[in-house]
């Protein structure tokens, strides 16, 4: 495969609410460190390095990047970095990101945002990315309790306009109809890949039915999660990549993409050879007897 070659368009496309995109998108989680994302004590990634990968991203035709104010390590934000380098962003690029979580300036977890609280998170990520609005922002949460408070107050923000479209992330099935009765709902994002619970394919499917798209996150990573990419593959994950000539994580962003129509990848790298590979992984092809084997394996 001639990754070099291949862009974000090979992948096909699909919409968040009325805004087109390709399906191979670009996470920016892991942009603003090495090691272990998310951690206080990360080791911040070469500033430039990090914008030239962004900008090599939309070279590829990527047009949507996944994001969130709490995306940050000592000296890097991966907002103010999508802000450096793509800003005055391109009119097909979708931004999205969450709130619900916090980091205090030390990197330290605070408990979720009360509704309250929401609004304030919504206008840090406008003043970071340098938007009037934002185009996407997930509701993330953790738990089964309801959302209605806390959706109901997003929906409020997007009804002043400060907001384009809704979504959530890491919920249950219950959640999304929760939040539906207060306002449409574009995206979930959820974790998925390989081995993926029969609970998790019902909202991938239930997604797929209400034409939302589904948006999975540690796709590659697996059980790695923030960590990075997973070196357990399993001999069936290996083989097809041997067989297609591929590398592994392409196999499995592969595998992602031909869940549903519906489904987007938003793999995240600081690496720009990485960047080049996750893009090309859009145009695998991987036939019913590859799926059925990767299936049967997990």
């Amino acid at each position: 495969m001639t990754s070099q070659t291949i862009t974000a368009a090979a992948s096909g496309t699909w919409k968040l609410g009325d805004l087109p995109v390709h399906r191979i998108g670009f996470g920016a989680m892991r942009l603003p460190q090495h090691g272990e994302a998310l951690d206080a004590g990360a080791v911040p990634r070469d500033r430039d390095q990090a914008i030239r990968v962004l900008r090599r991203a939309v070279e590829l035709g990527v047009n949507h990047i996944d994001t969130a104010a709490f995306y940050f390590s000592p000296l890097r934000s991966a907002n103010e970095l999508i802000n450096r380098a793509l800003g005055p962003y391109p009119d097909d690029l979708v931004i999205a990101t969450k709130v619900g979580p916090g980091r205090d300036a030390s990197g330290q977890w605070q408990p979720h945002a009360t509704p309250a609280r929401l609004r304030g998170q919504v206008e840090e990520n406008l003043r970071q990315l340098g938007r009037d609005h934002l185009d996407v922002v997930n509701l993330r949460i953790v738990g089964t309790d309801s959302i209605a408070e806390r959706f109901g107050a997003l929906a409020e923000l997007r009804e002043a306009g400060l907001i384009r479209h809704l979504g959530l992330s890491n919920i249950r099935a219950h959640h999304l109809a929760e939040a539906q009765a207060i306002a449409p709902v574009a995206c979930v994002q959820n974790m998925y890949g390989i081995g993926a619970t029969p609970e998790q394919r019902e909202l991938l499917d239930l997604c797929g039915d209400q034409g939302i798209a589904f948006v999975p996150f540690y796709s590659i990573a697996g059980t790695g999660r923030t960590a990075g990419a997973t070196t357990d593959h399993g001999p069936e994950v290996s083989a097809l990549a041997r067989a297609h000539g591929v590398s592994p994580a392409q196999i499995r962003l592969a595998w992602t993409l031909h869940q549903g129509p519906h489904v987007l990848a938003i793999p995240g790298t600081g690496d720009p050879d990485h960047l080049v590979q996750n893009i090309a992984a859009g145009s695998l092809r991987l036939s019913e007897e590859d799926l059925n084997a990767l299936d049967q394996a997990a």
